[in-house]
């Protein structure tokens, strides 16, 4: 239960990325959920945008790092990084699957692909908050 305690406790165990993920994995079944149904359907250009914000972010963080100085940011950062790098690389890498492979609008795999897209994007938007919180100290 350690892993949603109030504040950053320095072994690598933060509340923030917690809950992010588990708000990440309810918005990806849900969403595979109504894929499945057909309640929603899954254009180009929404995947085209999808892969867009995934190389765009990539971009912004790997030059924030570069430009951060180690010692100037909190210990509650790298935990964030690593959430916000696995949200990354999965919506990158789904979007382009569903832009080359085609599926029916109720398949059963096209509906975990595209709950799985959802599920890293909306990873990357709270690991973002996250990002933001920790890096105003909020919470310290």
């Amino acid at each position: 239960m350690s892993l949603f305690c109030c504040n950053y406790n320095g072994n690598g165990r933060n509340a923030c990325v917690g809950l992010s993920v588990i708000a990440a994995v309810i918005v990806g079944i849900v969403t595979a959920f109504l894929q499945l149904t057909a309640a929603i359907t899954v254009t180009p250009v929404f995947l085209w945008v999808a892969l867009g914000v995934a190389l765009a972010y990539l971009a912004v963080v790997l030059i924030a790092v570069a430009l951060a100085h180690p010692s100037s940011l909190p210990n509650c950062v790298c935990p964030i990084l690593t959430a916000l790098l696995i949200g990354i690389l999965g919506a990158a890498l789904l979007a382009v699957v569903l832009l080359a492979i085609t599926f029916a609008a109720t398949s059963v795999l096209g509906a975990i692909i595209v709950g799985g897209l959802l599920l890293f994007l909306t990873l990357i938007v709270t690991s973002t908050a996250c990002l933001v919180r920790c890096l105003a100290r909020c919470g310290d």
